[in-house]
């Protein structure tokens, strides 16, 4: 259940703003307010503002403001609630917690608790244990100290076949457990199950919730042909390896700040990085980048910079990955490291600053691409300029957003000679015939999915239709005649994000339910409650004034938008139908501008071009 409005209220009346911003950036009074850098963008000047009067921070640099709570979400990266039970924790008020009381069983919970059980003993195996020794001392020349092997759990699989199946059944767990978690497996010569993971350094993988759901194991030294140098674990009921990135629960408060992610190969890679102070890095798992991993990253940052290996292999899995994180519409920038080195062994040898340099001279992966075909000599004749461009335009499909499709189209034809219309119908053929091409109603979205807390990190990033989208459920969430007036113009369908669709027809199916013990908000799917924790404790509705202007103005753009969507769809059909395809799409493109002329939108400034551009160009206000 969430928590009461009243009791909200009260955390944030006794709240001290300054004393909890003051933990995070030096503020000194100036008259009625403290002033000082702005931690949010990581800013020098005095342009951070607090009112502790009002219980409001402002920061004229970068635009972030809001209370208490949104400090700590955007700052900290707590979700609402958390934020919330933090601060009445330091101001001395008790949160009820129903999360419990209302908890359903899991029934992966007997797993996990295996997972636990077995990252400890693994644990203690690295360090209480003299057959671990061999591996503490691998990692001390690996970088790795002691804490920040602690940090994140590392462990040691001694060699014995059955160490680990023993101790756990002492423990009650029986061998079921184990091999459906891939920690045992079973012998072929009818004897008991043997150890899955065995002279292995350990490394625990958790999900975002910091529960344990599977293991990579790291041979010491190199690894021969017989012997793989990373051993992970299988699909079990409670880990799925393509939904998951190794570090990403601990690094997301980084990346969040950095505003971008490293994505490095492996679980050493992290782990070192993290040990010379770089924390905002993930690892996919032994696979290539899905397209989960791709929109999971997208929650917590705009951009995305690859480092890895430069041979063969390294460059095939950074243009796959980098293709897989344009389409859940990230900036990709690749950063390339001397020949030999990983970012393992740059920052053991050279340190963070070194490292601090090739990111900084990162380029964009359609770049880093042009610059391997042209070492390669592939544009000096038109077989290799063919087979080049063919290089090239997977990434341009990839390309979910139509301004960096645009952009590298122009830099491929500049760089071949190819007419941009020539590339960019090769495009649109190619796009029609994979099944995998995002279309202008269907593209993934970078916001979909995201928790509640995820939706105020970059609202400039959001499109002209989910701003305004979001603005009218900030309406309908806390003012309920915004729910009676939405649904005379708007119907859930219109929204382009399921999670709002949800949300908007929970709005109306419980419109007249409202109590002041927010029991209505119960009824709402579990899906969608952490975003409308976050809607209820947005302070942006007090600017959204007058209220009657910002609804008129969002409904507007959301049903404009579907016209533009529509518009943009059928010009792109045009090009690739045949003659009397193209009858009927000219006829409904005419019908189409006309109901557009007859509503007035052709009329509205910047409109025009807002058609071809497809840019967010308006902000969800006032017309």
């Amino acid at each position: 259940m969430p928590i009461p409005d009243h009791l909200v209220e009260q955390v944030r009346q006794q709240a001290d703003l300054v004393e909890i911003v003051s933990e995070h950036t030096r503020l000194k009074r100036s008259g009625r307010t403290f002033r000082g850098p702005c931690p949010l963008h990581g800013g020098e000047g005095n342009n951070f503002s607090v009112d502790p009067a009002k219980g409001f921070y402002k920061c004229f640099v970068c635009g972030e403001g809001g209370t208490v709570f949104t400090f700590l979400m955007k700052h900290l990266g707590m979700s609402y609630p958390d934020a919330i039970r933090s601060v009445a924790e330091r101001v001395g008020i008790e949160i009820p917690d129903e999360r419990a009381r209302h908890q359903e069983v899991d029934p992966n919970q007997p797993l996990y608790e295996v997972n636990a059980f077995a990252a400890d003993w693994f644990r203690k195996r690295l360090w209480d244990d003299e057959r671990g020794k061999a591996a503490r001392e691998y990692l001390e020349r690996r970088g790795i100290t002691r804490e920040t092997a602690e940090r994140f759990g590392l462990g040691w699989a001694p060699e014995e076949w059955t160490a680990l199946g023993e101790a756990a059944r002492k423990h009650g767990i029986d061998d079921g457990r184990l091999l459906a978690l891939g920690l045992a497996k079973e012998s072929k010569n009818g004897r008991d199950p043997y150890d899955a993971f065995r002279a292995r350094i350990i490394f625990p993988i958790e999900d975002l919730a910091g529960r344990v759901v599977a293991f990579g194991g790291r041979i010491l030294g190199e690894a021969d042909e017989r012997t793989p140098k990373y051993l992970n674990s299988p699909e079990s009921p409670v880990y799925h390896k393509g939904s998951v990135l190794y570090g990403l629960g601990w690094s997301r408060g980084a990346i969040r700040k950095e505003e971008a992610v490293l994505v490095v190969e492996g679980y050493m890679d992290y782990v070192s990085l993290a040990a010379h102070g770089v924390g905002n890095a993930v690892a996919p798992l032994g696979t290539a980048m899905t397209q989960e991993q791709a929109e999971l990253i997208a929650r917590y940052a705009p951009r995305a910079i690859l480092l890895y290996d430069s041979d063969k292999a390294g460059l095939k899995a950074t243009f796959r990955t980098g293709d897989e994180l344009l389409r859940a519409g990230l900036e990709v920038l690749v950063a390339t490291l001397p020949e030999g080195e990983d970012p393992d062994s740059l920052v053991r040898n050279q340190g963070q600053a070194a490292l601090r340099r090739f990111l900084d001279d990162a380029v964009d992966v359609m770049e880093r691409k042009i610059q391997i075909l042209e070492r390669k000599d592939f544009f000096s004749s038109i077989k290799g300029t063919r087979q080049a461009i063919d290089s090239l335009l997977p990434t341009v499909r990839a390309a979910s957003d139509e301004l960096v499709r645009s952009v590298y189209i122009q830099r491929i034809s500049e760089k071949t000679g190819v007419p941009r219309e020539t590339l960019e119908r090769e495009v649109a053929e190619a796009a029609a015939r994979d099944p995998r091409a995002p279309g202008p109603l269907e593209r993934r979205r970078r916001d979909e999915g995201r928790r509640a807390e995820d939706f105020a990190q970059q609202p400039a990033r959001r499109d002209m239709r989910t701003n305004a989208e979001r603005s009218l459920l900030l309406l309908m969430v806390h003012d309920e005649r915004w729910v009676e007036e939405a649904a005379k113009h708007v119907e859930a369908d219109a929204l382009s994000l399921p999670l709002y669709r949800t949300l908007f027809q929970g709005l109306l199916d419980t419109e007249g339910h409202r109590d002041a013990e927010g029991e209505w908000l119960t009824r709402f799917p579990a899906a969608v409650q952490p975003l409308l924790e976050e809607l209820r404790g947005d302070p942006e509705i007090a600017s959204m004034v007058p209220a009657e202007a910002f609804f008129r103005g969002s409904v507007s753009q959301i049903l404009e938008r579907a016209h533009l969507e529509r518009l943009a769809e059928l010009t792109r059909e045009l090009n690739i139908a045949g003659p009397e395809q193209q009858m009927l799409l000219l006829r409904e493109k005419a019908q189409l501008v006309k109901v557009m002329r007859e509503n007035g939108y052709l009329r509205r400034p910047g409109f025009v071009q807002a058609l071809t551009q497809n840019s967010p160009r308006y902000r969800a206000g006032p017309d």
